[in-house]
């Protein structure tokens, strides 16, 4: 009952409210960005979604104009040159995840699930396996039991395999719990950096 209705329910009242409480700290974020550095406020992304579907994800842009083009690509570490000054702070803060609130608020993500991967990263989705494609039966979060146990510093198989335990254990308690424990997370700002080891491994043949 709870994964089927009263989940979704949640997600739509919470964000809708948050986006209000956020929305002038929101304006002064955009006005930032804009400020330092030319280019559009929002940084749009294709990520997989529930189901494996393609979806475009929001985000406060951290980086500069065609930033994934040059240097690592997309994925950034400590020190990279190509995040701006204002992306430093947002990015620390996780205040460059807000405008996610309107991926939910459309139905793409929820507060509280599997964090949604690149299309190509770590892997195709056709390249996952059956196991592994479990973690796509629910709406991917804007954070969820994997980030709560590692973040970012978590190796791909790992991280799947606790995407995957979500999913088969979601309950409003869980999510009450994640909600609290990212929040430690980010007032300490822990496991905020890429780590060169999760990056793109081999998955596991099927």
């Amino acid at each position: 009952m709870y994964r089927v209705f009263f989940k979704r329910f949640l997600d739509v009242v919470i964000s809708a409210i948050a986006l209000v409480v956020a929305s002038p700290f929101m304006l002064i974020t955009a006005i930032l960005i804009k400020l330092e550095s030319p280019g559009p406020v929002i940084f749009k992304q294709e990520r997989l979604g529930k189901g494996g579907k393609v979806f475009w994800i929001y985000k406060f842009r951290s980086m500069c104009v065609g930033a994934e083009k040059t240097g690592s690509g997309v994925y950034s570490g400590k020190g990279d040159a190509r995040v701006t000054k204002v992306g430093r702070i947002i990015r620390a803060t996780s205040i460059d995840e807000l405008p996610q609130l309107v991926n939910i608020l459309k139905g793409d993500m929820s507060i509280i699930g599997p964090r949604p991967p690149l299309t190509y990263h770590p892997w195709p989705v056709e390249e996952y396996t059956q196991e592994q494609f479990r973690m796509f039966e629910l709406r991917p979060g804007i954070t969820g039991w994997a980030q709560t146990h590692g973040r970012k510093d978590v190796e791909w198989h790992k991280r799947i395999e606790l995407n995957v335990w979500y999913v088969d254990n979601v309950s409003l308690w869980l999510d009450i719990k994640i909600l609290f424990l990212t929040v430690f997370k980010v007032v300490t700002n822990a496991d905020n950096e890429n780590k060169e080891e999760t990056l793109k491994k081999e998955p596991i043949q099927k």
